[in-house]
């Protein structure tokens, strides 16, 4: 049900932000009505705010400072007024651009799949080449391999570059203080490799996946895929989904010639050792719900927001 009324109701919730300008006349007039005026004023103001900055997944907090109350105030005034939370909105404009996402790109992907992309060339907008580590070498957990990193900025937090002398073996993110334990997380896929700490080197590849000016064709990225025959073929699969468009687990499953795999291709998502590159975050549920991350619900909402801006026009 909510699939249908969601996007008429956040359409009502949007317009009734315009209702009432900033500057109306009756806010400032004595009366009984003075605080009711002032209550529909914050929530309006607060509808406006996360209508024009959800991609970035503000705070109540700062929903509050727009609104010009406190967070608590505003979460009572929301629910009285809009009979949700102010975080709830925000979710439900996310899910609503999400299944717009979904609704627009299962054809997208399929007519990839059936293009025959499964080589070198531009596989979606970061245009990455890829290889594969030999079953033999996944099979001994990459010994005898060689794998450098190092910790950098990134516009989703810090990013973990692990490097191998074949190109980008991984991409992990980290929140404040656990970078340690997403470094460990890792280090367990492939545990017989031998890691060096290589600030450098692993600049330059940090450097190439985040700026967009980079992202070349003629250059492209050059990835190692470091997992089972199956978890390969779902990377692969991913790669090859373009930017502002999404997939389903089932979809991905059935493109495999796996129809009943979805919970197979979703334990194969959720090991991706690439994150971003190879784009985990464009899958969704069947209904167009943000499913589970790795690396965190907010994370991936962001990187969809963020994505949503470079393909804007504007």
């Amino acid at each position: 049900m909510a699939a249908t009324w969601q996007p008429l109701y956040i359409q009502a919730m949007m317009t009734f932000a315009k209702d009432l300008a900033l500057t109306d006349p009756r806010l400032a007039r004595p009366g009984p009505q003075i605080a009711a005026l002032r209550d529909y004023d914050s929530v309006r103001r607060a509808i406006a705010f996360i209508s024009k900055f959800w991609r970035t997944q503000p705070t109540v907090e700062a929903m509050a400072d727009a609104a010009g109350v406190t967070p608590d105030e505003l979460h009572h005034l929301f629910r009285r007024w809009a009979g949700l939370t102010p975080k709830a909105f925000m979710q439900a404009l996310t899910l609503d651009h999400a299944r717009g996402l979904l609704r627009k790109s299962a054809s997208v992907l399929d007519a990839a799949l059936d293009s025959g992309l499964s080589g070198p060339g531009r596989l979606h907008d970061l245009f990455v080449t890829h290889e594969a580590m030999s079953p033999g070498e996944w099979k001994n957990g990459g010994a005898g391999t060689r794998l450098a990193f190092g910790f950098h900025p990134s516009p989703f937090g810090a990013a973990i570059v692990i490097a191998s002398d074949r190109g980008l073996a991984g991409l992990a993110f980290a929140d404040p203080g656990e970078e340690q334990a997403a470094l460990s997380d890792m280090k367990r896929r492939w545990p017989n490799a031998t890691y060096v700490e290589d600030h450098v080197r692993t600049a330059a590849l940090a450097q190439r996946v985040f700026d967009t000016n980079l992202w070349r064709a003629d250059q492209p990225l050059r990835v190692v895929l470091i997992g089972t025959d199956f978890e390969v073929r779902v990377w692969q699969t991913l790669l090859r989904i373009p930017m502002g468009n999404a997939t389903t687990y089932s979809s991905i499953a059935a493109d495999l010639d796996r129809p009943k795999a979805s919970r197979a291709v979703g334990a194969a998502v959720g090991k991706n050792p690439i994150s971003f590159v190879v784009p985990c975050h464009r899958v969704l549920g069947k209904s167009g719900a943000l499913t589970g991350y790795h690396w965190g619900i907010t994370r991936k909402q962001a990187m969809l927001g963020w994505e949503a801006g470079q393909i804007s026009p504007e």
